[in-house]
């Protein structure tokens, strides 16, 4: 069978993964993925042939899980979160062009902004944007110019890949961005290694959180005007009467 999967693991645990996307896994005949991705879910994949890659090795990881695929085989593609959210959809489906023999397939998985703001609460309920900090891929003027725009419309927002060794002072420059339209008192979340044995989440101000230490597992949450925290949650309100 000539097919590619490519399976969004949600944040690594067994419980918060879709069973469509367990099963996929178990059909599959050989597992592609970045090294830290695939130890998350060794349990499921057992004997199967495996192709690692390390961080930044994703075009390498597609070309070899293609060429497998094209022997016959049947390819996971595995991705953190949700494949189609800053994971591998997009770029594997951009290079299957060139490959119309081989099937594929996009399964959906729980994104960090939906596992980490269930920690949290419901810091989400109206509109909202997600954000990467990585400008790995992306001009840091563009990553600033959304962020402006963002919290310019109240939107509350998620920021993925907030900080690393290389981009210590990113988290602070983005919060500063950001007060320039909220309050320093705005409510504001973090959450680390999502449903890992070490996990963690925590609630703080916008000014609080602008002096934070963060790194590749935290995800951060931004809350509009109206978010607040209620019962020891935060509460984004959809506007509803009671």
């Amino acid at each position: 069978m000539k097919k590619i999967s490519i399976i969004g693991i949600g944040p690594g645990g067994y419980e918060d993964m879709t069973i469509r996307a367990v099963r996929a896994i178990k059909e599959c005949d050989v597992i592609a993925g970045y090294t830290l991705y695939l130890s998350l879910i060794m349990d499921l994949i057992g004997d199967k042939e495996t192709v690692c890659t390390q961080m930044r090795g994703e075009v390498e990881r597609c070309r070899r899980a293609l060429a497998l695929a094209e022997s016959g085989k049947h390819v996971g593609l595995i991705s953190s979160g949700d494949a189609g959210i800053y994971g591998m959809a997009g770029l594997m489906l951009t290079l299957l062009a060139d490959h119309p023999d081989i099937d594929s397939e996009v399964i959906p998985g729980v994104s960090a902004c939906q596992s980490g703001g269930a920690l949290l609460g419901a810091p989400l309920s109206h509109d909202f944007a997600v954000i990467s900090l990585s400008d790995l891929l992306t001009p840091i003027e563009l990553i600033e110019k959304r962020l402006s725009a963002a919290a310019e419309a109240d939107l509350a927002i998620v920021l993925y890949n907030p900080g690393s060794h290389k981009r210590s002072d990113y988290l602070k420059k983005a919060c500063d961005i950001i007060l320039g339209y909220r309050s320093a008192d705005t409510v504001c979340g973090l959450t680390r290694n999502i449903s890992r044995d070490d996990q963690s989440h925590q609630i703080v101000s916008l000014s609080e959180l602008r002096e934070m230490t963060v790194d590749m597992t935290t995800t951060v949450f931004i809350g509009n005007s109206q978010t607040t925290v209620t019962g020891g949650h935060i509460v984004t309100p959809r506007g509803y009467r009671l």
